[in-house]
């Protein structure tokens, strides 16, 4: 009811008590003034106001009303301003509304309720391995405004959003909360699987609550423990099975849901679905404290691990720099060393060009010189027979080997050549070029300078 109605109402009955005090009350100031004009005046008033409040209503922005007519027809309305009611029954309903389940203190009061805005204390749920904890959880709920038909059913069934909320949504996050709390273990929950936990919730919220089924799971597996290079095969003992529950499928692994009861039949959507905190009872707590003690030694451990084995590395790196730096070193002498005998060698084969070449020029000098010595005793054999007396001839031929001497002396020839494929000295070829019979003669007689 609104203040404008209250206060039409007031005016109604004001004015009618003044007009019934007045027949039967004493006449006094108060009551004089009310005559019976203005007693029709307050009336009049009042029943305008209330008729007003009757027929129109102003509807907010973000809100959804459905207007239920006294004539048994109804109506959505989703903008805001002055709207007509005429005399019916406005059901409004926020198009988001936040729903929250808050972890508080002992003496810590919840955030108010309102318009949209529904809080309540978080309440405890069980693990699969019997782990309770107080779980918070955010979700937003949104009306679907798209589908009048849809909306106005949901609002004549439910009749007011507080029932709605109540009667409807929490029930249903309490089931998908617990549902999902029994195919979970706590270990697994903070081991890395609370997404895994936010997606059960959510899924279920939307499409429906799972079937879920009890079975046994066997930790008798032999566990691999190790690395590549090594690895042990640890056996367990005595073998055990552990409850647990998964979610119901059918034959071609679909899962198997609830639909007897889910917000997609008031056409709800959800927005919104997560967990947002966890208050884990006090045993579990200190189990989680004696993990983190473990899991920080383990690391500190693998670090000091993993430092030896980078620092390993770091020498091994090391040793191949060095046998790099070393390798690189020797290839450069090796290479400075074949260069250099690779030049030695072209050097060697540039010099045997030379004297080969200058072996045939000095032969071809000493031929030169037999042949003008073959003509010189020519001539001086043809003077003789002339008619030299045997005086004048032995003194020709006295000067004549005497100069042919001082010509071969003159004459200079390789210490070394080449004859046919073999070695000679220059002796032989001495005997070579100007004949063997004159060589003997020079050398027998002694011929000098």
């Amino acid at each position: 009811m609104t203040m404008l109605t209250i206060l039409g109402i007031s005016l109604i009955i004001i004015g009618l008590l003044s007009f019934i005090l007045k027949l039967v009350l004493k006449p006094n100031k108060l009551i004089d003034w009310f005559n019976k004009k203005r007693s029709l005046q307050i009336t009049i008033i009042g029943l305008i106001m209330s008729a007003f409040t009757g027929m129109f209503f102003y509807a907010d922005a973000g809100t959804a009303y459905a207007v239920q007519y006294v004539t048994g027809g109804d109506k959505m309305i989703t903008t805001q301003g002055v709207k007509l009611k005429w005399w019916g029954r406005i059901i409004p309903l926020s198009y988001e509304t936040s729903i929250k389940d808050i972890i508080t203190a002992p003496k810590e009061e919840l955030p108010r309720n309102g318009q949209g805005i529904y809080n309540r204390k978080a309440q405890k749920w069980e693990f699969s391995d019997a782990i309770k904890a107080e779980i918070s959880t955010s979700v937003i709920v949104g009306v679907n405004i798209n589908d009048e038909a849809v909306f106005l059913n949901m609002a004549d069934r439910n009749r007011s959003e507080a029932k709605l909320i109540y009667g409807r949504v929490l029930p249903n996050i309490d089931a998908a909360i617990k549902n999902t709390c029994k195919l979970m273990d706590a270990q697994d929950y903070i081991s890395g699987q609370a997404s895994d936990f936010d997606r059960y919730f959510r899924d279920q919220l939307e499409n429906g609550m799972y079937q879920v089924e009890l079975y046994y799971e066997s930790d008798n597996n032999n566990e691999i423990v190790g690395d590549t290079s090594t690895v042990r095969q640890i056996k367990i003992g005595k073998s055990s099975k552990q409850k647990k529950f998964r979610i119901k499928r059918d034959s071609s692994g679909e899962i198997i849901r609830d639909n007897s009861n889910t917000l997609k039949q008031y056409g709800l959507k959800i927005y919104q679905a997560q967990v947002t905190g966890i208050d884990w009872e006090e045993s579990f707590d200190k189990r989680l404290d004696l993990q983190k003690n473990e899991v920080a030694q383990t690391q500190l451990e693998k670090q000091q691990a993993e430092r030896e084995y980078y620092r390993a590395k770091k020498e091994v790196a090391k040793g191949e720099s060095e046998k790099a730096k070393e390798r690189a070193r020797l290839e450069k002498i090796q290479i400075q060393q074949t260069i250099e005998a690779e030049t030695q060698a072209k050097v060697a084969g540039f010099n045997l060009i030379k004297e080969k070449k200058q072996f045939e020029v000095e032969q071809f000098k000493a031929k030169s010189k037999k042949v003008a010595a073959d003509a010189q005793y020519y001539e001086n054999a043809k003077l003789v027979s002339a008619g030299l007396t045997p005086q004048e001839k032995a003194e020709w031929n006295y000067k004549t080997t005497v100069g042919v001497a001082q010509q071969l002396k003159d004459l200079s020839l390789p210490q070394t050549y080449i004859d046919g494929g073999t070695n000679g000295s220059n002796g032989n070829l001495l005997q070579s070029l100007i004949g063997a019979d004159l060589a003997k003669k020079m050398m027998n007689n002694g011929v000098k300078e």
